[in-house]
């Protein structure tokens, strides 16, 4: 009996602290999101800057085409890469790992600019016509 009591008891005290109160309605608005700093442009000095990255990495194991280097060693192709995404601010991104089998594929990766602007800044941006403004919460 004394569980039972309880368990009614318990039932009473959520049934008391259920009870939501009444929301107020908000008009829907738009929050402005966070923007996440992902464009890149390759520096002027890449090419020159990718090689010495090479030569200091592989040592004296380096082709003469440097381009031709291969990464199939993962220690090695892990501490080139880290270095250039330090130095650089720009690293390959997970899914692209297998593709990077030469410094020659790194050179082509790190030589694509990266344009990064969601439609809604894009949208910022553009000229709107005068009945049409878009007002970000803060």
């Amino acid at each position: 009996m004394c569980s039972g009591a309880s368990r009614k008891e318990e039932r009473e005290v959520e049934a008391d602290g259920a009870v939501p109160e009444k929301e107020e309605r908000r008009e829907p608005s738009l929050m402005h999101p966070l923007r996440r700093r992902r464009s890149y442009v390759p520096p002027e000095d890449l090419q020159s800057c990718l090689e010495s990255h090479v030569r200091e990495v592989f040592g004296p194991s380096v082709p003469e085409d440097w381009q031709q280097a291969p990464l199939q060693e993962k220690r090695l192709k892990h501490r080139l890469l880290a270095r250039l995404a330090a130095e650089l601010g720009h690293a390959v991104p997970n899914s692209q790992l297998h593709r990077m089998r030469c410094a020659g594929d790194v050179l082509g990766f790190y030589c694509t600019p990266v344009r990064d602007s969601t439609k809604i800044d894009e949208l910022a941006a553009a000229e709107l016509p005068p009945n049409l403004k878009i007002i970000w919460q803060q």
